[in-house]
């Protein structure tokens, strides 16, 4: 969200027309060999070389082993970690690495022929394979390669880089040896929450990866494990791959099981079928400063922004700032907050914004998220919990922790997330597993239709921001991608104020919802069917809406309460 500044990265137009693509890379040859040195970074950062001191080894996360790189972009620098190998003249090389983080880069110069680079937009929730390959000159006897973040992002950590070719006779790593794939697997002992997966031993293994629906959610050391946290009457699809010391070797054959009892997307029920969504600042930026009371009736959720981090990983709190809001104390705080629940409106804790630092990682940090989200829940009245964690999430313990906070506030929990548009471009992403995993418990996406740049549309079209086109064929991804229209919320800005860009008129906000909804007032792109129960839309601040005039919830909030 704009508490200040969004990710909005120049290259973003770029990338969404086409932009860096992994190439697809084969295996090896048998009398390939590994020309990097340390990479699987066991001997801290031998061999590297890393700009400006930014590199530092790590012995958690790892891929596999018990090292791994992690490297901290700061101001103009990016993190750029390189080594030059030893290579053959006229030669193929597979080039490849695990990476864990936002925007993490992978390439080779010096090739002598084309200089190669692939990336991920991945938001940082686990371990992803880069992957490319190069092919050197007729002279060319040394390659630098190298793996570099991007600027304002965290850290990120790479393991297990490996450059496979023929021998340019210099010093190399030894030659893989990955175990097999997993055999048997079977899926048993099914529960409304959970199932049990199992398979036969893999010689040589070290331990064991768990895959769900693709994403991996378990490292284990035995040959079955319980997996829980799942929704009621769903199927799942299991993989597991065995590792060991030279890496992890090929996923099993799918496996499918399904949970027992009712499930199905479940909107809040006390948020109305068709919800306005305005966030009310907890600071002074120049925008109206308001007290909750202040806020529209127009507004049906109001997510108060935002909650602070703590020093106990995961665990959150808030901090009314009373000297910025003019005095406005915790008890008029507490007491608006109920008076807005009984007039029907719902009052949520937003986690994250633009400052945001909070990170669930394990399943400590995913607990102290949940308990701590429920302890202010009670004490300040709230209904429920936003994400809006703009630098990435770990969608395995994010999912736990929402799971887990579920548990504790029942089925009135309203709960909302705020992903950027980049982060609901795949259902591969962080933001959008984690939608799609806590479906049954999700009351609506509101992405952030700004800050952003052109970006691709359902149809694989590039749309630009500030069009009506932009709003609908986004929308369409997640339509598409499998969240219920009831949880597909438009977020824009209030006013050109509100962003620093990507700001549209209420008239385009309201004709995307007639598009989506209706099939009326669309623009160059026309979804294939109407949504007519889509959730509504979201805006950029009640502040900012109050400074204009209350411009856009007096438009957009009868247009959203008169869809079908």
């Amino acid at each position: 969200m704009n508490r200040i500044r969004s990710l909005a990265l120049p290259l973003a137009a770029t990338l969404a027309a086409g932009g860096l693509t992994a190439l697809a890379a084969g295996p090896a040859q048998a009398a390939d060999v590994n020309v990097v040195r340390n990479g699987g970074f066991e001997s801290g950062l031998a061999n590297w070389s890393c700009s400006n001191g930014s590199g530092a080894s790590a012995s958690a996360p790892v891929h596999t082993g018990a090292g791994a790189l992690k490297a901290t972009p700061a101001g103009s620098d990016n993190a750029r970690c390189s080594q030059t190998v030893t290579v053959k003249p006229n030669s193929t090389y597979t080039l490849s690495t695990q990476v864990q983080g936002s925007y993490v880069y992978l390439g080779a110069t010096g090739t002598g022929t084309q200089d190669v680079s692939t990336w991920t937009p991945g938001s940082g929730g686990g371990w992803q394979k880069l992957s490319t390959t190069f092919t050197t000159g007729p002279n060319t006897t040394q390659v630098t390669v190298y793996t570099h973040g991007w600027y304002g992002q965290p850290a990120y950590y790479a393991d297990e880089f490996s450059v496979f070719g023929p021998d340019g006779g210099g010093p190399t790593d030894p030659g893989p040896s990955l175990p097999g794939a997993p055999a048997g697997a079977a899926v048993s002992g099914q529960s409304q929450n959970g199932l049990t997966l199992s398979w036969n031993a893999v010689s040589a293994a070290s331990g064991y990866y768990v895959y769900q629906d693709g994403v991996r959610v378990q490292t284990v050391a035995n040959t079955s494990t319980p997996v829980t946290g799942l929704a009621p009457n769903t199927s799942y699809s299991f993989q597991v791959s065995a590792y060991n010391a030279a890496g992890e070797g090929p996923r099993s054959a799918p496996v499918t099981g399904t949970t027992t009892g009712g499930g199905g997307p479940n909107p809040n029920p006390s948020v109305p079928k068709h919800a306005l969504t305005g966030y009310w600042q907890n600071f002074n930026n120049g925008a109206t400063v308001q007290k909750l009371s202040d806020v529209s009736a127009q507004y049906d959720i109001i997510a108060v922004s935002f909650a602070d981090a703590t020093t106990t990983p995961g665990a959150i709190a808030f901090n009314l700032d009373s000297a910025g809001l003019g005095g406005y104390t915790v008890a008029q705080f507490k007491a608006d907050v109920a008076a807005k629940k009984a007039a029907g409106k719902s009052v949520i804790l937003s986690i994250g914004g633009e400052k945001g630092t909070i990170s669930v990682n394990d399943s400590a940090s995913a607990t102290n998220l949940a308990n701590s989200a429920w302890a202010l829940m009670q004490e300040y009245g709230f209904n429920g919990i936003d994400i809006d964690l703009e630098n990435g999430l770990n969608p395995t313990y994010m999912t736990q922790a929402l799971r887990a906070l579920s548990a504790k506030a029942g089925p009135s929990l309203v709960l909302t997330m705020a992903p950027q548009t980049i982060d609901m471009q795949s259902t591969q992403g962080g933001y959008f597993k984690t939608a799609l995993a806590v479906k049954d418990i999700l009351t609506v996406v509101n992405m952030q239709y700004y800050n952003s740049g052109a970006m691709n549309g359902c149809d694989g079209k590039v749309y630009s921001q500030g069009s009506v086109d932009f709003l609908t064929a986004l929308a369409c991804i997640q339509l598409e991608g499998g969240l219920d229209p009831s949880q597909v919320g438009i977020g824009v800005p209030a006013s050109p104020s509100g962003a620093g860009s990507g700001y549209v008129s209420p008239t385009i906000v309201n004709n995307a919802l007639d598009c989506l909804a209706r099939g009326t007032n669309c623009g160059s792109f026309k979804p294939s069917k109407t949504y007519p129960s889509l959730r509504g839309a979201m805006t950029w601040s009640t502040n900012w809406d109050a400074k204009a005039g209350s411009t856009w919830s007096n438009a957009v909030g009868p247009k959203v309460h008169g869809l079908p």
